[in-house]
């Protein structure tokens, strides 16, 4: 039976999820809480990272080392980049790269030294699962969120974005810095600060990896005024609706 990881950065982010696991138990390590429990029969290890890449590194790694989990899910939110990534769609990573990594001259800009790359790819079957449950829960959302959610938000059908998700120890949350990433980055979907990491250090361990966040904002200066509530309301029962229809597909195999 597979043991799969579950990290996201804020509590908020996953308080909805833990409500799931009918016989969490919780265990401290490296300063943070891991929750085991099962999910549809599954076994599930939940976690907060913190904010940051350096925080969900050590976060990934303890999973993989002290849980031994074999795959990890990344759920939260993050700001939209691309033109059509709106308030309330959900963008799945197919790849994912630091958007503040420059070693150059000695290594290209956004290259991670000695890797030979920039960009770490999420795994493909599970993220074909993730995008498959996602769509489910997205089909559903008025049901999910409530009439008066979905109004409140102007959460009028939130759509599916896939591609490339950036990350980077800055909070982006002006017109001119989203900008800049555009146009350095013109595929990117999204900026959050802790997916990138995690994807090298699954990279490094052969842990399949996929990352899935509700866009809470545009990354720019009409920014949601209301993060924490936005979280509560609709990134966090979205994320736990995503896993409801994931956890359910794999109890049907």
């Amino acid at each position: 039976m597979p043991r799969i990881g579950l990290i996201a950065a804020l509590h908020d982010e996953l308080s909805t999820v833990l409500q799931r696991l009918p016989d969490e138990q919780r265990e401290s390590v490296a300063g943070r809480d891991f929750w085991c429990g099962h999910w549809h029969g599954h076994a599930l290890v939940a976690v907060l990272a913190r904010v940051g890449k350096v925080a969900a590194a050590t976060t990934a790694t303890a999973l993989i080392e002290r849980f031994g989990v074999d795959r990890i899910l990344f759920t939260g939110t993050a700001g939209g980049l691309a033109p059509g990534v709106r308030v309330g769609d959900v963008v799945l990573a197919r790849t994912l790269l630091q958007h503040d990594m420059d070693a150059s001259p000695l290594f290209p800009r956004h290259e991670v030294p000695l890797y030979g790359r920039a960009r770490f790819d999420a795994d493909r079957r599970l993220s074909d699962a993730v995008a498959a449950a996602a769509r489910t829960a997205l089909g559903h959302v008025e049901a999910t969120l409530g009439a008066h959610v979905v109004q409140e938000f102007a959460l009028h059908a939130p759509a599916l974005h896939e591609g490339l998700i950036v990350s980077g120890d800055r909070f982006v949350a002006t017109a001119a810095a989203s900008a800049a990433l555009r146009a350095e980055l013109p595929d990117a979907l999204a900026v959050e600060m802790e997916g990138a990491a995690v994807a090298q250090v699954c990279h490094d361990y052969g842990i399949p990896f996929a990352a899935l966040r509700t866009i809470s904002d545009r990354a720019d200066d009409s920014a949601h005024v209301d993060f924490t509530r936005f979280i509560a309301r609709v990134a966090s029962p979205i994320s736990a609706a995503v896993l409801e229809a994931y956890f359910s597909s794999l109890s049907n195999m």
